[in-house]
C-alpha cells in the first residue's frame, strides 16, 4: 500500500530464494488470527494460540462441534437454478426448448425453476473443509469424527464438489444464519491450515514468489484481528483497512483520477488516554543497504507514514494531532525497536520475530501498543 511511485507493491525475494524463515506452525499462528473464527464468540479466548502445533486438532474439533449442532437442528438448505423437462409447469417455461424439441406434442415441456436443496455452496465447503482437516490432524479419534461427519453430510445429499472462492465470497448471511456463520468460519481456518503442507511443526517453510503477496496479506491480516480481538475489551477502538483523507485547498479538475488514496493497515484508538497508533505492516526487511552507511531504513516507507501522520494534523481530531506511527516488519536478521520524533510526528519501527515460540509473538505484539518513549 505504498504512498508514492518508487515503492515496490510487491516485497523482494531475498538473495537465498526465501522470504523469510517462518516455521509451520507460525503460518498456522498468523491464520488463526487473521481469521474470523479467532473473533467469534470469544474464541479468541480460550488459548489455541498457546498451542500452534495442535491448532489443526483443535480447529478441527471446533469445527466438527459446530456442524453436530447444525445437523442435530437440519442443515440450512437453499435454492438452486434447475432446468428440466417436466409433465407440468413448474416455475418458467423454456420457450425455446418447447418448440424445438416438440415437447408439447408428447405432453411435456421445458422448465427453468428454483429447487429448494441442501447440495448448498456453504455445506460443500464444510464438507469439503471435514475432508481436508482431517488429512492433517494428530489424534485419529478427531480425524475419524471429521470423516464420519463428511460422510454423514454425503448421505443427506451433500456433494463433494468445493465451491471456489468466488462463490464463496458472494455467499450471504441472514439474521437467522449465526450458527452457519460460526460453522463457516471454522471451515475456513480449517482450509487455510492446509495450505502449508511442505512439512509441519517445528520444520521450516520455505515461500516462493508466488506466495509473496499472499504471506504479506496474511500478516496484515493477521495483525488487525489479534488486536480486534485483544485490545477491544480494553477499550481500543480497532480499525483495519481504513483511508485517510488529504487537506485539499484547491485543486484542479484532474487531479482526483490521479492523487493516491492514503489507505492504512490498522489503526488503533484508545479514547480514554489520547492515544491513536497508526500501524503500517510490511513484509520486507525492516532495513536495507545505503549509500553511505551499511544499513539504513527504507525512506519510501517513512515518507509513507510521515504523511499518514502530518495530513491528519489540524482537522480538530485530537487523536491524530498527537497520533504516533508505526512501521511494522517482520524480523530479518535481527530484531529493531526505534523511535524518532519529526517535526512533532512521533514514528517507531519495529519488528516482530514470527520464529519466536507463540507466547513471545503475542507479547511483542502488545508491546507494540506501549509508549515507546515518554
Amino acid at each position: 500500500m505504498p504512498l508514492v511511485a518508487d515503492v515496490p507493491q510487491n516485497p523482494p525475494v531475498e538473495a537465498d530464494g526465501h522470504i523469510g524463515r517462518i516455521p509451520v506452525r507460525n503460518l498456522w499462528l498468523l491464520m488463526l488470527y487473521a481469521s474470523d473464527l479467532f473473533r467469534t464468540r470469544g474464541i479468541g479466548k480460550v488459548g489455541l494460540e498457546d498451542s500452534p502445533d495442535e491448532l489443526p486438532d483443535l480447529v478441527a474439533e471446533i469445527l466438527a462441534r459446530a456442524v453436530e449442532q447444525r445437523q442435530r437442528r437440519h442443515l440450512s438448505q437453499g435454492y438452486r437454478a434447475r432446468e428440466a423437462v417436466l409433465n407440468r409447469v413448474r416455475g418458467r417455461i423454456d420457450v425455446l426448448k418447447t418448440e424445438r424439441h416438440q415437447l408439447l406434442a408428447r405432453g411435456l415441456v421445458a422448465c427453468r425453476f428454483d429447487e429448494l436443496t441442501i447440495d448448498t455452496p456453504r455445506n460443500r465447503f464444510v464438507r469439503a473443509a471435514l475432508e481436508s482437516i482431517c488429512r492433517i490432524v494428530h489424534r485419529q479419534d478427531v480425524a475419524h469424527r471429521c470423516r464420519s461427519l463428511a460422510a454423514g453430510m454425503k448421505a443427506q445429499g451433500v456433494s463433494g464438489i468445493a465451491p471456489s472462492r468466488a462463490e464463496m465470497s458472494g455467499d450471504r448471511f441472514g439474521r437467522n444464519d449465526a450458527d452457519d456463520r460460526f460453522m463457516v468460519a471454522a471451515a475456513k481456518l480449517a482450509f487455510d491450515l492446509t495450505l502449508p503442507t511442505e512439512s509441519l511443526g517445528l520444520s521450516v517453510l520455505s515461500l516462493p514468489d508466488r506466495e509473496v503477496t499472499w504471506v504479506r496479506r496474511l500478516f496484515e491480516r493477521a495483525v488487525g484481528g489479534f488486536y480486534d480481538v485483544v485490545l477491544s475489551p480494553q477499550g481500543w477502538l480497532v480499525r483495519c483497512g481504513g483511508t485517510l483523507g488529504w487537506q485539499i485547498e484547491q485543486k484542479t479538475p484532474g487531479i482526483d483520477q490521479i492523487l493516491p488514496t492514503m489507505r492504512t493497515d490498522v489503526v488503533l484508538d484508545h479514547a480514554p488516554s489520547g492515544r491513536r497508533i497508526v500501524i503500517d505492516t510490511k513484509f520486507t526487511s525492516i532495513v536495507t543497504a545505503g549509500w553511505y552507511r551499511e544499513e539504513t531504513l527504507r525512506s519510501g516507507y517513512v515518507y509513507q507514514i510521515y504523511a499518514y501522520l502530518q495530513s491528519q494534523v489540524g482537522r480538530g481530531d485530537g487523536l491524530a494531532d498527537s497520533a504516533t506511527g508505526l512501521l511494522l516488519h517482520p524480523s530479518v536478521g535481527g530484531m529493531v525497536d526505534e523511535t524518532v520524533t519529526i517535526q512533532g510526528q512521533r514514528i517507531r519501527f519495529a519488528t516482530v520475530d514470527l520464529a519466536a515460540p507463540s507466547g513471545e509473538i503475542r507479547s511483542q505484539l502488545l508491546r507494540m501498543c506501549e509508549p515507546a518513549y515518554s
